[in-house]
C-alpha cells in the first residue's frame, strides 16, 4: 500500500522554463521512463498559449505518442475553456488548473486578478464535470511573491477554497520563488487544511533557499501525503525570476524510505532517470541525491 503519493511535474513544470528546445522524442521517453520508474501521476505537458510558453507547443504530439497507458494518470494544464477543448481534443483525461494567491502574481502571469481567474474556471470545471475529466487545483505563491513580497494566508486559503468548491478534487499549493521555511509552510498548510480536508491537499516546493525537502517533512508531520516534485529537480518559473527548480523527486523518495513511508517507486531507476534527462538538457542534476550516487 502507498501512503505518500508523489505528482511528478518534470516533464510539465520542470521543462517549460528551458531556454533551449527539448525534442518531443525526448518529452515522451521522459514521461514513458517515469513510469516506469512506478509513477502512477505525471503532469504531461501543457495546454497553454505556445506564444506563452514555447517549450510546450507539442502538446499534441506528446499526448498522442503517450496513448493511454494502464493505471496512469497523464494531467495536463489549461488556462481557459479555449486550452481545456484543447486537451480535450488530444485525448486528455486529467487537466489542472492555476491561478494565485497573490494579486500582483496573477496580473504579471495571466493578465488577470484573482477573482476574474476565478471566474475564467467556471465553464472550464463545468465542461470537466460534464465530460468525466477529473480537475486538479494549483495555488501558486502561497509562501510569498517576487512582485508583492508576503502573501496574507487568508489569501491562500480563500483561493485554495474556491478552487475546490468548483469541484477541484485536490489542491497543490505552491511556493512558486521557494522563500518558505518549514514553521511558515506548516502553518500555511495547516491553515487551509482548516478549511479543505488534508486528504485533499498536495505541497509543492522550490528549492531556492534550500529548504523545500525540509518543508516537506514538516508538511508530512502535518499529515499531508501528497507532494509534488520532479525528477532531478528540473524546473523553475518563467514569471519569477531566480526562482529555481522543483524539489527533486530523487530527495523526496530518499527522504520517504527514511521515514519508513512507502511510496511504489524505484530509487535506482528514478536516479538513472534524473541523470538521463539532465544529460539530455545539458545541464547538471539538481538531485542531491542523483549527484551522491552519480558513480
Amino acid at each position: 500500500m502507498t501512503n505518500v503519493r508523489i505528482v511528478e511535474v518534470g516533464p510539465r513544470d520542470g521543462l517549460q522554463n528551458e531556454p533551449k528546445q527539448v525534442a518531443t522524442a525526448d518529452k515522451i521517453e521522459l514521461i514513458q521512463r517515469l513510469i516506469a520508474c512506478g509513477h502512477r501521476t505525471v503532469e504531461a505537458t501543457s495546454f497553454v498559449s505556445p506564444q506563452w510558453v514555447p517549450q510546450l507547443a507539442d502538446a499534441n504530439e506528446v499526448m498522442a505518442g503517450l496513448g493511454s497507458p494502464d493505471g496512469v494518470s497523464l494531467p495536463v494544464l489549461v488556462p481557459n475553456l479555449k486550452g481545456y477543448e484543447r486537451a480535450l481534443g488530444a485525448g486528455a483525461k486529467e487537466i489542472a488548473v492555476f491561478t494565485a494567491a497573490s494579486e500582483a502574481f496573477n496580473r504579471k502571469n495571466i493578465n488577470a486578478g484573482i477573482d476574474e481567474s476565478l471566474e475564467r474556471f467556471v465553464p472550464v470545471f463545468e465542461r470537466a464535470k460534464n465530460d468525466g475529466v477529473r480537475v486538479r487545483g494549483y495555488v501558486s505563491t502561497v509562501l510569498g511573491c517576487p512582485y508583492q513580497g508576503a502573501v496574507p494566508l487568508g489569501d491562500v486559503v480563500r483561493v485554495a477554497r474556491a478552487l475546490h468548491a468548483m469541484g477541484a478534487y485536490e489542491i497543490s499549493l505552491g511556493d512558486t520563488i521557494g522563500v518558505g521555511t518549514p514553521e511558515k509552510a506548516r502553518t500555511m498548510l495547516m491553515a487551509v487544511a482548516s478549511e479543505i480536508p488534508m486528504g485533499a491537499l498536495a505541497v509543492h516546493f522550490h528549492d531556492t533557499y534550500g529548504m523545500a525537502t525540509a518543508n516537506v517533512l514538516r508538511c508530512l508531520d502535518a499529515g499531508v501525503r501528497v507532494i509534488d516534485a520532479s525528477v532531478g529537480g528540473l524546473g523553475g518559473c518563467p514569471y519569477a525570476k531566480g526562482a529555481s527548480g522543483n524539489v527533486a523527486s530523487e530527495d523526496i523518495v530518499y527522504l520517504l524510505d527514511g521515514l519508513g513511508l512507502t511510496h511504489g517507486l524505484d530509487l535506482d531507476r528514478l536516479i538513472a532517470t534524473g541523470h538521463w534527462i539532465s544529460e539530455r538538457l545539458g545541464r547538471p542534476n539538481a538531485s542531491r541525491v542523483g549527484k551522491a550516487r552519480s558513480g
